[in-house]
């Protein structure tokens, strides 16, 4: 056996994760012992009492879907050494594909340490991750149903985002309310414009002549009180955040000084990083968690395909938004 392979725990489990099924199996020096759970509540916590009866406090699961995740909470809860496995980590043994099994095969590889701890944040970590997460879904949400306004608004043959640039901001707003209203002449219309708009009352009003059916108002009315509602839920997710940000003020001063990178981004990373770094043992390793590393493909002297592997979409998605916003600066 290779010298890198060694017993690490005496006592381990491993747990095939499903939607409606927990198969664990424990390994002990004197055998495995295999029982199957369900994912209800009372569910897991007659499993924790299996394990601690069993003197097993080392468990190990595959990161499948969000299924493992009420499942970690709880033993996190209970006080055992939980460990995630990248699934990927983890390869079927051709012929041997049942829940038994894999289970077996989860819990043969922690315990000889074959496979390493995914990176899990504590809990007030997940806590703001979810947070944060759940602006940046509502706020896609949002600029779906303003691009719906937009294509409505064409269908119409109104012309308002080929003289303003964002039909969402101040003026496009009164202008959209008042269509929804019902107003349709354009000289009145334009007479609503702000700022800096109201240099182009001339277009504006050639723009906001079109021809609006009853249902293409309804529709627009529809999606202006859809956009609101995501606005008031974003402003009480932005104050929830900036609450939780307070303790990474000056975590977030330092990333704010990176080109192309705001105050958002800024928390988007460390919602998905967190601020203690000894997690990854390089800056290699924390671009490469978040999959923007290239690829080591090499063989017979040849170089393969070098593509990025898959990480933290979260976190390249930000990094992607900030690097396209410095190149433009």
């Amino acid at each position: 056996m290779n010298s890198d392979v060694q017993v690490l725990y005496e006592r381990c489990c491993g747990l095939d994760v499903h939607k409606k099924s927990v198969t664990s199996c424990i390994i002990t020096p004197k055998g495995k012992k295999i029982r199957t759970f369900g994912t209800m509540t009372p569910d897991i916590f007659e499993m924790v009492d299996w394990l601690k009866q069993n003197k097993c406090k080392d468990v190990a699961m595959e990161s499948t879907g969000s299924f493992w995740r009420p499942i970690y909470n709880i033993l996190e809860l209970c006080e055992l050494n939980v460990n995630v496995i990248n699934a990927q980590h983890i390869k079927n043994v051709p012929g041997r594909k049942t829940d038994v099994k894999d289970a077996q095969w989860i819990a043969t590889c922690f315990r000889l340490g074959l496979v390493k701890s995914s990176f899990i944040p504590d809990r007030q970590d997940r806590e703001l991750r979810d947070l944060v997460r759940a602006r940046n879904s509502l706020t896609r949400d949002r600029s779906t149903h303003i691009n719906r306004i937009a294509k409505t608004l064409e269908e119409c043959n109104i012309k308002l985002s080929s003289v303003a640039t964002d039909i969402n901001g101040v003026s496009g707003r009164l202008m959209l309310d008042a269509i929804a209203d019902g107003e349709i002449d354009s000289a009145v219309l334009a007479e609503l414009a702000k700022g800096r708009l109201k240099k182009k009352k001339n277009d504006l009003q050639r723009a906001l002549s079109g021809i609006i059916s009853p249902h293409q108002r309804m529709m627009i009315a529809m999606y202006r009180d859809i956009i609101k509602f995501f606005d008031e839920q974003i402003a009480q997710l932005d104050q929830e955040i900036e609450e939780r940000m307070r303790p990474f003020e000056e975590q977030l001063q330092l990333l704010d000084t990176i080109p192309g990178v705001g105050r958002i981004t800024a928390q988007k990373i460390i919602a998905e990083i967190g601020t203690d770094m000894s997690q990854f043992p390089s800056s290699g390793h924390l671009a490469s968690w978040a999959g923007m590393a290239p690829g080591n493909n090499e063989s017979a002297g040849k170089r393969k395909s070098g593509r990025t592997r898959k990480g933290n979409k979260h976190l390249k998605t930000a990094l992607v938004e900030a690097a396209k916003s410095a190149g433009r600066t």
